[in-house]
């Protein structure tokens, strides 16, 4: 598409739908939401930029190459996991530590989790639209 006001409203729109997903993951550990719907949004957010401009630019918005985050949460939701083990506990045990930004603020494994499966739904998703769109890195 070659239209000014969609490029000017998408750079927008992207923003504020990354700061949304952003949202949703933080808050989904103790309320709906979470590693998944925040990852969709994050998605969406980066598949509009590819419309907006073309195909690849969605793909490089990401900075980080959606094949390299599809592992890297793979390794982060599998981490989070083992914290419960080598902390004496089973496999996905939860563990929070309480961080002092102001008030005390608990961050815990669930957390953790999110944010692998944040980044592989991120991953997947682009890595599957993208492609249909009509360009391959």
């Amino acid at each position: 598409m070659n239209s000014s006001i969609l490029r000017t409203m998408a750079r927008l729109l992207a923003s504020l739908l990354l700061l949304a997903s952003l949202y949703l993951l933080w808050r989904g550990h103790n309320a709906p939401g979470g590693g998944f719907s925040g990852g969709i949004m994050a998605a969406a957010a980066f598949v509009l930029m590819a419309v907006a401009f073309e195909p690849m630019a969605g793909w490089r918005a990401t900075r980080i190459s959606p094949l390299v985050l599809i592992p890297l949460g793979l390794g982060v939701a599998l981490g989070s996991g083992l914290i419960g083990i080598v902390t004496g506990g089973e496999f996905l045990a939860g563990r929070w530590v309480t961080v002092d930004v102001g008030e005390g603020v608990k961050v815990g494994t669930p957390l953790l989790f999110d944010i692998g499966v944040y980044l592989v739904v991120i991953g997947v998703a682009l890595a599957v639209i993208i492609p249909l769109m009509g360009e391959e890195e």
